[in-house]
């Protein structure tokens, strides 16, 4: 099988400094045979401590030369595929599809990383609410996200919220918000999107990647279809972490492929 890392930033995202040539180089000496750069693109984000508003943006034109440039440099060693991780708002239809038809990606991946204009990421969004509350809110809210945005192709971290919940697992399970969480699984798949397994979750401290392997079980028993997986990382040593898990746990959950994605198409990867 061809072994790839379906989400990674570099230095085009506000939240690292990486160089692409590190990433890429980690990826080769870590045995990856493809990868996707898909740097932070979140129109609207606010300003919180770390980043002043508007700063997950980034020149797209210089993006794809530099990518372009790297893929070619690479060619003989690793496949490069240009991606993009964009974060849904509701507003941001529009904005999007322009945006996902004006530039030539393989690969899109849509993340609700704002629940109502916070990031569950600061303690603040969790002051007032339990988790219980903030993780309702969270799933209804990527909810009103799919019913709006559908210029991606794969769903990311579906669960990202319980990384930051005052007491993480304590209070989440498939089965606690199965309402919920179904109601997403069935949009994406009458939509035909993927769902992504990251498998970042477990930096923060969580036993399992986002979302949890009976999300993706659901998934696949609902009818879906494509399973992508990537580590999320944002510095070289975090490059391919997790991705051999993650493909057991997606056999495990009854698939016999992982999905990468090529000008937006599909491609299934049979897991050996």
């Amino acid at each position: 099988m061809i072994r790839c890392d379906a989400h990674m930033h570099t230095r085009f995202s506000e939240d690292s400094d990486a160089s692409v040539h590190s990433m890429l180089d980690a990826a080769i000496e870590r045995g990856m045979e493809a990868v996707c750069i898909t740097d932070h693109l979140d129109k609207d984000f606010p300003q919180t401590p770390d980043f002043p508003a508007g700063a997950f943006l980034f020149d797209l034109g210089n993006y794809f030369q530099r990518l372009t440039q790297l893929k070619e440099e690479y060619q003989k060693k690793l496949e490069v595929r240009i991606g993009v991780e964009i974060g849904l708002q509701p507003h941001l239809g529009e904005y999007y599809r322009n945006l996902t038809e004006k530039y030539p990606f393989d690969f899109v991946i849509g993340s609700v990383h704002l629940i109502h204009g916070q990031d569950p990421y600061y303690r603040t969004f969790f002051e007032g609410r339990s988790d219980e509350e903030a993780y309702q809110e969270a799933f209804q809210v990527t909810i009103e996200n799919l019913k709006k945005v559908n210029s991606f192709d794969s769903l990311g971290h579906l669960d990202y919220v319980v990384r930051y919940g005052t007491h993480q697992a304590e209070e989440y399970s498939y089965k606690k918000y199965a309402e919920e969480i179904d109601e997403i699984l069935k949009i994406l798949i009458a939509q035909g999107k993927g769902l992504e397994m990251n498998m970042a979750g477990m930096k923060y401290g969580l036993v399992f990647p986002n979302p949890h392997p009976e999300v993706i079980r659901r998934y696949k028993e609902l009818g879906g279809k494509y399973i992508t997986v990537g580590s999320d990382s944002h510095y070289a040593n975090r490059v391919c972490q997790g991705i051999n898990q993650g493909y057991d746990i997606a056999r495990a959950a009854g698939f016999d492929y992982v999905t990468v994605y090529e000008k937006h198409q599909p491609k299934l990867i049979t897991i050996e």
